[in-house]
């Protein structure tokens, strides 16, 4: 009997498979990233990953049963927030 082993889920997820992971768009998946309304990340070398745990805890934000339900959080637009004046250039 040999036991079949189970598929290695990737650890870190680029934009496109975490576009994917969310039911995004790569583009919206940027645009959060920008404005700082999207879930954490990690910057390797010249690469932006994300975890899949970062991912589920971002999208639970918005998690609601009902109309009327404040929830947990709020999982903003992809757009600029209140106060936000984008990157600094030099």
């Amino acid at each position: 009997m040999s036991a079949v082993p189970d598929p290695v889920r990737p650890r870190y997820l680029r934009t496109p498979d975490a576009a994917v992971h969310l039911g995004l768009s790569p583009r919206t998946l940027e645009k959060h990233r920008c404005y700082g309304t999207g879930p954490v990340y990690h910057k390797l070398g010249g690469r932006i990953v994300y975890r899949c745990e970062d991912l589920d805890a971002w999208a639970e934000q918005g998690l609601r049963r009902s109309t009327s339900d404040p929830g947990r959080g709020i999982v903003h637009p992809a757009k600029r927030i209140d106060g936000y004046t984008g990157p600094v250039r030099r």
